[in-house]
């Protein structure tokens, strides 16, 4: 039940919402959130109150295994969701808010508001997915944010914790924590977790597992993983699982949102059919027509997240566009393009593209990559032949694609 204030904060909101969209500055989703935490500090706990909620969050791969994990939960009863990636407290009010009657919610949060939002909130879940270096001149340095993880999750010892066991840094935020569920889904970027985090020691990786050495700190036994046809869990459970979504990576996510759902009482085979008709999150791994070509556009963040992503590259088509900028959201910090392994190219056409097109060709031409270069990335897909275009853009590269795509 709200309280009159809290009512009178999302009238408010709404109002704004609907102000920023008649006038075209937007869908008006953080600013009617940021309305309603201005006039009404305890929304959030309020809108979160009496609902079983997960909280997804990691480096890489947020929005797609909330998208998934909703998509499971859904074969429970109806789920709040903040599907569009708004992961700040403003965009949980609006989405809490938007589905005042579902007892079920399933959000992506930042890595560093988990904490303050799992005391609003209060999760039934919490989902800890990986952990890697993002755009350090604005996020931060990562052992800082998974102590701090490890803090937060401390203060809910109810919560089932889901986390990737393979993950060095995540295991170590979860590793205390009562009630934990593991998950084998995948950690392929290890660049980032060569010393453990509790003692400094080094981590020794042996074949899929790992451990620090002179502690007891190492990779826990799995509960749920995955291989390239089927889905397995507790119990001896196996189920074939076939994704509409591309890559290993993506294997991992859905398994963890399986994980999550079964966690809240899903049925597991209702949960991972659920996941498995996922194929594009907002705006994600959608293949659209511009002119004489199909695009396929995938989004790439940080160097984990650009491994990932250059791993589904289909490298047999018309072309590779990759669309690169350096604004605040992306960090404008660029020397990350040097820790992504851009050889792999061979005859495949690849054009340089985006406001930092010029950082991103003098990377390809250190890496032995034959391109070219246009910066306007629409240009740049008109500029490979005839066919099927794979596109990699970074965040505001990507959004700024898609408007003008819209």
């Amino acid at each position: 039940m709200l309280t009159l204030r809290g009512r009178a904060a999302l009238a408010a909101g709404a109002s704004a919402r609907w102000a920023s969209r008649v006038t075209g500055r937007g869908a008006g989703a953080m600013i009617g959130g940021l309305v309603a935490m201005t006039l009404d500090r305890s929304i959030l706990r309020q809108l979160g109150r009496d609902r079983r909620t997960v909280v997804v969050t990691g480096t890489n791969g947020k929005s797609t295994t909330t998208r998934m994990t909703a998509a499971a939960l859904a074969t429970l009863g109806p789920v709040a969701s903040n599907s569009e990636g708004a992961n700040m407290d403003a965009g949980l009010v609006a989405a809490l808010a938007a589905a005042r009657d579902a007892r079920l919610a399933a959000l992506e949060v930042d890595e560093m508001h988990v904490p303050h939002v799992s005391d609003a909130v209060d999760p039934s879940v919490i989902v800890l997915l990986n952990l890697s270096r993002d755009q350090l001149d604005r996020v931060g340095e990562i052992n800082h944010i998974e102590r701090t993880l490890r803090g937060g999750l401390a203060r809910h010892p109810g919560a089932v914790i889901v986390a990737n066991c393979d993950d060095v840094l995540m295991t170590s935020a979860a590793y205390d924590s009562p009630n934990v569920v593991w998950v084998a889904a995948g950690g392929g970027w290890a660049n980032d977790s060569v010393s453990c985090p509790r003692s400094g020691e080094i981590i020794v990786r042996d074949g899929a597992g790992w451990y620090s050495t002179g502690t007891d700190f190492k990779r826990p036994d799995p509960q749920w993983w995955f291989d390239e046809t089927s889905i397995y869990g507790p119990d001896g459970l196996v189920l074939p699982m076939t994704l509409a979504l591309p890559g290993a990576v993506n294997r991992g996510n859905a398994t963890q949102a399986v994980a999550a759902a079964v966690a809240l009482g899903a049925d597991p085979a209702a949960a991972v059919a659920a996941v498995s008709q996922v194929d594009e999150v907002a705006g994600r791994y959608r293949t659209v027509q511009i002119g004489s070509h199909t695009a396929r556009i995938l989004l790439a963040k940080n160097p984990a997240g650009w491994q990932e992503a250059l791993s589904m590259v289909d490298k047999h088509g018309a072309g590779v566009v990759i669309s690169v900028n350096g604004q605040v959201p992306d960090g404008e910090d660029l020397s990350w393009l040097w820790d992504v392994r851009f050889e792999h190219f061979d005859d495949t056409v690849v054009v340089a593209a985006g406001e930092r097109g010029t950082d991103l060709a003098v990377r390809l031409g250190y890496a032995g990559v034959e391109h070219n270069l246009v910066h306007d990335t629409v240009a740049a897909i008109d500029s490979c032949p005839p066919g099927h275009v794979e596109v990699i853009a970074n965040y505001t590269a990507f959004l700024q694609l898609n408007r003008r795509l819209a």
